[in-house]
């Protein structure tokens, strides 16, 4: 429980933490940033980390006079690190997705049932599936185990990794830059972090509510 609270504070205070991180580890703040991002969007095991709201707070701070941050060596790391994490991912998926044993936490999160929906979904959907699910907290770091576990073909799965990498990282992180030090948003910073947050899940609860719906219709007819 004490994890999961200082987990919730960390996500929350995001800009607080960063700013305690840069003051203790300087320039090495640039590799504990691609750690974060990288795990978040690499290891199917850790969807809870901070992704979105990092990088917006990453972006505010590195316009700061005397900020040991440089916006054009973050925006290459932002991007390096989730490339890198989607295509670990992708490759886990594609090497143990079949074979996760169904009694294991993750086998009920992703059993073959699931999988096999999955496949159906990138089959009719694509590689937008991937561009999509990398502005969707917990579902980017699902997306790329379930393509490779389905088989999606890696140099598809690549171009969009790619392209969903890039506007990800450049909208989050120059949103930060540009529009992190405005007075009202410095002051309320922690509800700046929660509305992202609540913007990125939307989706989710849309399709949850539309998945719902189209239960209840199937139902009763």
């Amino acid at each position: 429980m004490e994890i999961i609270k200082a987990l919730i504070s960390f996500i929350i205070h995001i800009d607080q933490h960063l700013v305690e991180i840069i003051n203790t580890f300087g320039i090495w703040t640039y590799v504990i940033i691609f750690l974060i991002v990288f795990i978040e969007t690499g290891l199917v095991i850790f969807p809870f980390l901070p992704g979105d709201s990092l990088l917006f707070a990453a972006g505010a701070l590195a316009v700061l006079p005397g900020s040991d941050l440089n916006i054009f060596i973050l925006l290459i790391v932002l991007w390096v690190a989730a490339v890198l994490g989607d295509t670990v991912n992708y490759h886990i998926g594609k090497k143990i997705g079949t074979s996760i044993p169904q009694d294991s936490w993750l086998g009920k999160v992703i059993n073959q049932e699931k999988m096999d929906k999955a496949e159906a979904f990138f089959n009719k959907h694509g590689g937008k599936t991937i561009f999509i699910a990398r502005f969707m907290p917990f579902i980017r770091t699902f997306a790329p185990f379930v393509a490779g576990a389905s088989r999606m073909n890696y140099r598809y799965f690549l171009n969009y990794n790619i392209l969903g990498a890039t506007v990800w990282v450049l909208l989050c992180t120059l949103a930060g830059y540009f529009f992190g030090n405005i007075p009202i948003v410095k002051e309320n910073f922690s509800l700046v972090v929660l509305g992202i947050i609540f913007v990125s899940i939307l989706p989710m609860i849309f399709s949850f509510i539309k998945s719902k719906m189209d239960n209840k219709k199937a139902k009763t007819k």
